[in-house]
């Protein structure tokens, strides 16, 4: 795990800034109050009118729900957090991150491949809203939520959908 988040660190960033906190969560019962709260909010989307009917079906051939079970289960979660600024050390100045959100989307591509090389697994978890991440880790106010990986061996029943890609 140390390995992928020290090749995840190494992506490119707008102006070297590295706009970017990986958060390693193994502890069992930290990991079960993240689920509780990513369930909760995907009730809402799922049931409570968030996502639409069109987006919904989006979602069928992949067969997700609300239920977040994998969690629990697997040994680590990594939550990445975008920071959007960063005080400077020497005089507290609140100093804007460039292009965080793509220097982040990079660095999380970096993630994911990182764990596949690893022989590892993982799949993209984004809650909407992520602002419980924040709260369950007491995480400052420039970091926001922006991917939750469960990362672990597949298990024996896994099911991958057959989803077809592109033609490049």
């Amino acid at each position: 795990i140390e390995n992928v988040i020290q090749t995840a660190g190494t992506s490119p960033s707008g102006a070297h800034q590295q706009p970017w906190t990986f958060v390693v969560v193994q502890n069992p019962e930290l990991k079960h109050q993240i689920r509780m709260a990513a369930e909760e909010e995907e009730k809402i989307n799922y049931e409570g009118g968030r996502m639409n009917d069109k987006w919904q079906r989006a979602l069928d051939k992949i067969g997700t729900d609300s239920t977040k079970e994998y969690i629990d289960i697997v040994p680590y979660i990594i939550i990445v957090f975008k920071q959007t600024h960063s005080y400077d050390e020497e005089t507290s100045e609140k100093q804007p991150h460039y292009y965080f959100e793509r220097s982040v989307g990079i660095a999380c591509g970096m993630l994911i491949t990182a764990i596949h090389q690893a022989g590892l697994c993982t799949l993209t978890h984004t809650p909407t809203p992520m602002g419980f991440l924040t709260k369950i880790l007491d995480r400052p106010e420039n970091e926001k939520p922006y991917l939750l990986l469960p990362v672990g061996y597949p298990a024996d029943d896994c099911y991958v959908p057959d989803l077809q890609r592109k033609a490049l």
